[in-house]
C-alpha cells in the first residue's frame, strides 16, 4: 500500500516539478529578459541621441576650432594680420563665390569658411552662375573665371579673379604650367579692405633721377594692399601733391636739384611720409643726403663688409644677413622669425647734431665685426687702414613730432637690392614682409588701414643659411656624427674582444 502511494505520488511531484519549472521561466522571460531588453533599447536610444547631439554641436562650431591646418605654408587658414584686421572690421561685407554646384575649389572654399567664422560682419554665399546668368553682370560686363570671388560692402564691390589667386609659371622645358603659389588670403584680405575703405591711400614714387624700377612683386603687394601708385617728377610739379600718403625715393642713379631738394624737406617738415632707398654709387649726391643729414643720418663710404660668419650669406661677405631690432615699424616681423638679405648695403651713420624732437630708431643692423670696404673696386676685401669700423644700420627709421600734432615719418633702407625678387626668395620673402609692414606702419598711420599679404608658396622653401650655419653643418655631418659612431664602435669591439 505504501509503494502505491509512492508511486502514486511521485508522477504528481513530477508534474509539480515540471509546472513550477516552466513558471520560473515564464517569470524569468516575463521580467528579466523583457526588463533587460528594454534597458538596451533605451540605452541604445540615448545613445544615437547623444550622437546626434554631439555631431550637431561639433558642426555649429566654427572650423578655425574644429579643423587643423596642417600644411607648411597654412593654406587653409588666416594670419594673424588679417584677424587683427577683422576684429576691427565693423561693415558687413558679403562674399560671393562664384561656381556651378559641386564644382567649387575646395581650398577656396574652406578659406572663406575661415573668414566667416572669423567675423560676424562677414557673409559668404555660393552663387552658381547656370541658375544665376545674369549675376555676374551686375558687378562686370566680362566673363569671369569659374571660383572667382566677389567681394560686395555696400555699392563698393570688388572681382578677385581665380588666375589672381593661383600663382603660375612656365616650365619652357614642356611648354606647361605649374602652379607655384597661393594668394587666397592675400587676395581675399585686400578685397575686404578696399571695400570698406572710403579714401585709399596713394603712393608718388619720384622720378626723373634715373631711379630703379620696383619689382613686380613688390608693385603687386603694395597694390594688393589698396595703394595707389602715381609717379612724381617735382621739376614740373615743384611740390609734393597733399594726398600724398607716402613719398617713395627708390635709390636715384644720380643726385635730386636744390629745388627738389627743398621741396622734399617741405613736404616731410609739414608731417610728411617718405620711404628712402638708396644704393653705393661714385656720383655726387649732395642734394639727397643733405635730405638724410636734416634727420640725423648720412651714408658711410664704400660698402659694408661683414667678418661675423652668422651675419652673411652665400659665402660672401657683403650679402649681408643683419639683425633685426624690435623696432615699432616691424614688430610682427621681427616675431616671425624670418631672415633678412641685404647684398651691397652701406652703412648708415648717425650725426652728432639733430633736433631734440628726432628720434632714430635702429631697424637692421650689422655685427659689431662689421666695416666699409672704402676702395670698392679693389680686389682684396680684407680691411684696410682707410676702411671705417662699425658696427652701422642698415635700416633705420625716422620720427619727429611737430607743434601741430603731426608726426614726420621716414624709413630709410641703405640698399634697394631688398627688393629684388631673387634676393627676396633666398630668405622665403622676408625682405618683401618687412617692406611692406614698414610702409604699411607709415601708410595707416595717416587714419586709412592698409593690409598686404604675402603669397603663399606651394614651391619646396629654400633653406637660407649663414657662412656660420653651413661650417657647423659640416663639422656635425662630416666629423662629430662619424666620429662618434667610429669610438661607439671601436669600444664595443674591443669590450667583445676581452669578453
Amino acid at each position: 500500500m505504501k509503494f502505491r502511494e509512492k508511486i502514486k505520488k511521485d508522477p504528481s511531484e513530477k508534474k509539480e516539478k515540471k509546472t513550477s519549472f516552466k513558471e520560473k521561466i515564464k517569470g524569468s522571460f516575463n521580467k528579466k529578459y523583457i526588463k533587460n531588453g528594454s534597458y538596451s533599447m533605451v540605452i541604445s536610444a540615448v545613445f544615437i541621441a547623444a550622437v546626434v547631439v554631439i555631431n550637431m554641436i561639433v558642426g555649429a562650431v566654427p572650423s578655425k576650432y574644429s579643423e587643423i591646418d596642417v600644411s607648411d605654408q597654412k593654406i587653409f587658414s588666416i594670419g594673424d594680420q588679417t584677424e587683427k584686421f577683422l576684429k576691427k572690421l565693423d561693415k558687413d561685407v558679403t562674399i560671393y563665390q562664384v561656381a556651378a554646384s559641386g564644382s567649387e575649389d575646395e581650398t577656396i572654399k574652406k578659406l572663406l569658411q575661415k573668414y566667416e567664422d572669423a567675423s560676424d560682419h562677414i557673409t559668404v554665399k555660393q552663387k552658381d552662375p547656370v541658375v544665376n546668368p545674369k549675376f555676374t553682370s551686375e558687378y562686370t560686363d566680362e566673363q569671369l573665371t569659374a571660383n572667382s570671388l566677389i567681394v560686395e560692402c555696400g555699392e563698393r564691390s570688388k572681382i578677385v579673379d581665380y588666375n589672381d589667386i593661383y600663382e603660375t609659371s612656365v616650365d619652357y622645358n614642356t611648354y606647361s604650367y605649374n602652379t607655384t603659389g597661393f594668394d587666397g588670403e592675400g587676395q581675399i584680405t585686400g578685397a575686404i579692405s578696399y571695400v570698406t575703405s572710403e579714401d585709399l591711400p596713394i603712393l608718388y614714387t619720384l622720378d626723373g633721377h634715373g631711379e630703379k624700377e620696383l619689382d613686380s612683386v613688390i608693385r603687386e603687394d603694395i597694390e594688393k594692399a589698396n595703394m595707389e601708385i602715381k609717379t612724381l617728377n617735382l621739376l614740373t610739379e615743384e611740390s609734393v601733391p597733399e594726398d600724398a600718403a607716402c613719398l617713395m625715393i627708390n635709390s636715384p642713379a644720380s643726385d635730386i636739384s636744390i629745388e627738389e631738394k627743398d621741396a622734399i624737406l617741405s613736404y616731410l617738415e609739414n608731417g610728411g611720409k617718405a620711404m628712402i632707398f638708396s644704393d653705393y654709387t661714385e656720383e655726387s649726391m649732395d642734394n639727397f643726403d643733405a635730405v638724410l643729414e636734416n634727420y640725423g643720418v648720412k651714408r658711410a663710404e664704400g660698402i659694408v663688409i661683414e667678418k661675423d660668419a652668422q651675419h652673411y650669406a652665400m659665402q660672401t661677405p657683403y650679402y649681408l644677413v643683419p639683425t633685426v631690432n624690435n623696432a615699432e615699424p616691424v614688430t610682427s616681423f621681427f616675431s616671425s622669425g624670418y631672415f633678412v638679405l641685404a647684398p651691397y648695403a652701406q652703412g648708415i651713420q648717425k650725426t652728432d647734431s639733430v633736433r631734440d624732437t628726432v628720434t632714430i630708431e635702429s631697424l637692421l643692423t650689422t655685427s659689431d665685426s662689421a666695416y666699409s670696404k672704402v676702395n670698392v673696386k679693389g680686389e682684396s676685401l680684407e680691411k684696410a687702414d682707410e676702411d671705417i669700423e662699425g658696427p652701422f644700420d642698415i635700416g633705420v627709421s625716422i620720427t619727429e613730432t611737430l607743434d601741430d600734432e603731426k608726426e614726420t615719418q621716414i624709413i630709410y633702407y641703405s640698399t634697394a637690392n631688398l627688393m629684388d625678387s631673387q634676393i627676396n626668395q633666398a630668405v622665403a620673402g622676408g625682405n618683401e614682409q618687412m617692406i611692406m609692414e614698414s610702409l604699411n606702419w607709415m601708410c595707416s598711420s595717416e587714419g586709412k588701414e592698409t593690409i598686404s599679404i604675402p603669397s603663399k608658396s606651394l614651391e619646396i622653401s629654400r633653406l637660407t643659411l649663414t657662412a656660420y650655419d653651413v661650417s657647423f653643418w659640416k663639422i656635425c655631418v662630416m666629423g662629430l656624427i662619424p666620429g662618434f659612431f667610429l669610438i661607439a664602435g671601436f669600444c664595443i669591439w674591443l669590450k667583445r674582444r676581452k669578453a
